[in-house]
């Protein structure tokens, strides 16, 4: 008990709920039960149980730190449920076969290959016949090309980790062949 009466006012100081310091604390004396075998220093007691502290506030500070996005162009949206993220990326990558198609040949085989067919980039080199760097050029100028085409007919909202978490059509681009609409 003494051990968690010195936790609590150090989880205070830096977590902002008395709910949230509480649910940390308990993780902390949880933490330290279950690692007590491990402890090889009795000595060393009070500086391992305020590094398993320290930890545990920085996992609780990770997970409560909201997702922050960005739209491609405009300034910064509100983040969006992973669920969303998935379903948006999931409906720009069913586009993503019309504009792979107007790649020109060489990159369009290497898109194909290596991110829809999921082949790695030596042996779509392999296959290819030609070396692993130049399909590696390849990949590259085609992965640009494509994100310039998406850019000029989509506007695509982005997280902090740069993945789709949404998308809308460009105006005037609605209706082309070539487009995400």
């Amino acid at each position: 008990m003494e051990l968690a009466s010195r936790l609590q006012p150090f989880i205070a100081r830096r977590i902002a709920s008395n709910a949230d310091a509480e649910d940390v604390r308990q993780d902390v004396l949880l933490r330290m039960h279950r690692a007590l075998p491990s402890l090889a220093d009795d000595d060393h007691l009070t500086a391992w149980m305020y590094r398993i502290a320290r930890n545990a506030i920085i996992d609780h500070q990770r997970k409560q730190r909201p997702l922050r996005s960005e739209l491609v162009g405009t300034t910064e949206q509100e983040a969006t449920t992973k669920e969303d993220e998935e379903k948006s990326a999931s409906e720009l990558a069913q586009y993503l076969g019309s504009f792979v198609a107007l790649l020109p040949s060489p990159y369009r085989e290497a898109i194909t290959l290596t991110e829809i067919e999921g082949r790695s980039q030596k042996d779509a080199a392999e296959m290819l016949g030609i070396p692993t760097s130049t399909m590696k050029s390849r990949v590259q100028r085609g992965r640009v090309r494509l994100q310039k085409m998406l850019g000029q007919c989509c506007e695509i909202a982005l997280d902090a980790r740069r993945k789709v978490i949404g998308f809308e059509p460009r105006i005037g681009c609605e209706g082309d062949d070539d487009c995400c609409s």
